[in-house]
C-alpha cells in the first residue's frame, strides 16, 4: 500500500512539473513584449519609420550641412549625417516643394527591381565615398522596404517635410561623402560621430 502511495505521489509530482514546464513555455512564445528576440518583435512599417522623433528632429536642426535645388523648385537640405554605433550612418534633412503641384518624389525611390512598397521615398538614394571609390546604398529591412523615409501623401506646394535614410558606414577615417538622389544635383556633406 504505501509503495502505491509513493507511486500516486511521484506521477503527481511529475505531471504538476510537466505542467509548469508547459505553463513557461507557452508564455515564452507568446509574444508579450517582454525580453524576446528581435524577431518576435512587431516591425514598424515605413509611414512609421517616417514619424520617428529622429526624423521629425531634423527639421528642427539648424545647422544646414548641404543645400541643393532641383527641378520645379524641389529643396533639399541635409542637417546632419551621424555615424552611429550599428555601422551605418544615419542623414537626415528637409524637403520643401517650392511649387504649385503636389511633389510625389518621382525617381527617388530607385530603380531596382526589388522595390517593395518604396513607393514615394528617398530609397534611391547614395552616399559616394570618392577617396575609397564606393557607392553606398539605403539599406532595407527584410522585407526589401528602404530604412528611410516614405512620403505616403507626397508634399503639398509650398510645404516642408523632414527625411532620414540610413545607409552602411564608410570606414572610419571617411569623414566626408556625397549625398545623391536621382533628379537632384549631389550634395557633398561631412560625416559626424
Amino acid at each position: 500500500m504505501r509503495a502505491a502511495m509513493t507511486r500516486i505521489r511521484f506521477k503527481g509530482a511529475a505531471v504538476a512539473a510537466a505542467s509548469v514546464a508547459m505553463a513557461v513555455m507557452l508564455t515564452a512564445c507568446g509574444g508579450d513584449g517582454g525580453s524576446g528576440t528581435e524577431e518576435k518583435q512587431p516591425k514598424a512599417s515605413a509611414s512609421e519609420k517616417q514619424e520617428t522623433p529622429d526624423a521629425v528632429e531634423s527639421s528642427a536642426s539648424s545647422e544646414v550641412l548641404a543645400s541643393v535645388q532641383g527641378p520645379g523648385s524641389i529643396e533639399l537640405i541635409v542637417n546632419s549625417a551621424q555615424r552611429n554605433a550599428g555601422g551605418f550612418i544615419t542623414v537626415k534633412g528637409s524637403v520643401t516643394n517650392g511649387s504649385k503641384q503636389q511633389f510625389g518624389a518621382q525617381g527617388w525611390q530607385g530603380d531596382e527591381q526589388e522595390m517593395v512598397g518604396n513607393g514615394a521615398s528617398v530609397a534611391g538614394a547614395s552616399l559616394v565615398d570618392q577617396v575609397g571609390k564606393k557607392r553606398y546604398l539605403t539599406l532595407r529591412d527584410t522585407d526589401g522596404r528602404c530604412l528611410c523615409t516614405k512620403f505616403t501623401t507626397g508634399i503639398a506646394p509650398g510645404a516642408t517635410s523632414p527625411f532620414f535614410a540610413q545607409f552602411p558606414a564608410p570606414p572610419a577615417d571617411t569623414t566626408e561623402v556625397d549625398f545623391q538622389i536621382p533628379t537632384m544635383p549631389t550634395a557633398t556633406i561631412k560625416i559626424s560621430g
